[in-house]
């Protein structure tokens, strides 16, 4: 297969990393942001001990002008980014009725927003090259909503809506832009969660345990493949059967 060279924002996190891990398998040159230089430090040793020779550029996806000084950085060291993986996002969880308007604004700032920063940074090069993948890791929430998560809810779905829009507009010029939703998977954020409301929420799903990062991953890597040419404008969702729709 032909390498290519791939940006993996938030790569440094659970889901973030298991890409990394997976696309570099695939022979793919890979790179992703940062912005707590210690930690991203760490992590890239880490990478590099397991034979992985990631890339790491300091941007805030969040802010437009930092997303284009990071993916110049990378294209200083690498060259053009022919796979884009939105996979950056947080979460300020809280009802709507008490929610503040900061904590709505900074997670469609780092979950949406993020997606027009990064990618009108790279889309030229695309359309130029007349090759592309990208995907948008949205959620399982963004299908079926959640109780406490207006902000994310409405941030995940907004993502699979520039997918459809973007997809497109540039099928022409033979990029793809697809959208993989996990369910809920063992990473730090959901460990994180009392083990008494994670056993409710595996009740709910039918497969009966939380999803594994590298799953994810081989949804990713299956939409960026060379064989993928004819799909796009997709959401694949990787839930264990918890929600079936969409």
């Amino acid at each position: 297969m032909t390498s290519r060279i791939a940006l993996i924002t938030g790569g440094t996190g659970g889901i973030g990393t298991a890409i990394v891990r997976r696309l570099a398998a695939a022979g793919h040159q890979v790179a992703s942001n940062y912005r707590d230089a210690a930690k991203a430090e760490l992590w890239q040793k880490r990478m590099r001990d397991e034979g992985i020779p990631v890339t790491l550029a300091q941007g805030d996806v969040s802010d437009p002008q930092s997303c284009q000084k990071m993916v110049q950085t990378i294209k200083d060291q690498l060259g053009p980014i022919s796979i884009l993986v939105n996979n950056a996002g947080i979460t300020r969880d809280s009802t709507f009725h008490k929610m503040k308007y900061a904590d709505w604004s900074e997670v469609m700032r780092t979950n949406l927003d993020s997606c027009f920063n990064v990618t009108r940074c790279l889309i030229e090069d695309m359309r130029e090259h007349r090759w592309g993948r990208i995907v948008q890791i949205s959620s399982i929430n963004g299908q079926k909503g959640q109780y406490g998560q207006a902000n994310y809810a409405a941030a995940k779905a907004g993502m699979h809506g520039f997918t459809i829009s973007l997809a497109q507009e540039n099928a022409r010029y033979g990029i793809t832009v697809n959208t993989v939703s996990p369910g809920y998977v063992g990473t730090d954020m959901v460990m994180s969660i009392p083990e008494s409301v994670r056993a409710k929420i595996v009740e709910k799903i039918p497969m009966g345990r939380l999803g594994e990062p590298e799953e994810i991953a081989y949804a990713v890597n299956f939409f960026t493949g060379e064989e993928a040419a004819w799909i796009t404008g997709a959401n694949l969702s990787a839930n264990g059967g918890h929600y079936m729709g969409w």
